[in-house]
C-alpha cells in the first residue's frame, strides 16, 4: 500500500468524532499524517495544530470543517495543491468543489473511514 500524506482539517482528539477514528486509522495502515484544529493535542502519536503549518507533496485533505469554517482555509487548499480533497459526510460544499475543479483538485465527497475500512482509500 501506497503511504498517502494526508492533512485532515478539523483534527479533534474526542474519542466519540469521527476525525478522531479516522485519524488512528490513518496512522494504523501507515499514511503520514498532519493534523490542524481548533486545540492543541495528540491523536494517535499525532500532533494537532492550532494554525496553517507548510504543506508539501500533500496527497489528500480530508476535511472535518463545515462550510463556513471552510472559508478561511480555501487558500490554503489550493496552495497546498492536493491531489484531493475528501469531503467528509457534514462538510459539503458546492462552492470549495468549483474552486478545487478550477484549480485541478480532485473533489472526493465521501467518508475517509468508509474509504480507509473498503480500502479504497
Amino acid at each position: 500500500m501506497k503511504n498517502k500524506k494526508t492533512l485532515v482539517l478539523g483534527a479533534s482528539a474526542k474519542a466519540h468524532k469521527p476525525v478522531f477514528k479516522a485519524i488512528e486509522l490513518l496512522v494504523e495502515k501507515g499514511h503520514s499524517v498532519l493534523a490542524i484544529g481548533q486545540n492543541t493535542a495528540e491523536v494517535a502519536g499525532i500532533k494537532i495544530r492550532t494554525k496553517a503549518i507548510p504543506l508539501k507533496n500533500i496527497d489528500t485533505i480530508s476535511l472535518y470543517l463545515n462550510a463556513k469554517n471552510q472559508r478561511d482555509y480555501y487558500n490554503y487548499i489550493v496552495e497546498a495543491q492536493p491531489k484531493r480533497v475528501i469531503f467528509n459526510p457534514g462538510t459539503e460544499n458546492p462552492e470549495l468543489y468549483q474552486l478545487l475543479e478550477l484549480n485541478n483538485i480532485k473533489v472526493d465527497v465521501a467518508c475517509t473511514l468508509t474509504l480507509l475500512v473498503t480500502n479504497q482509500y
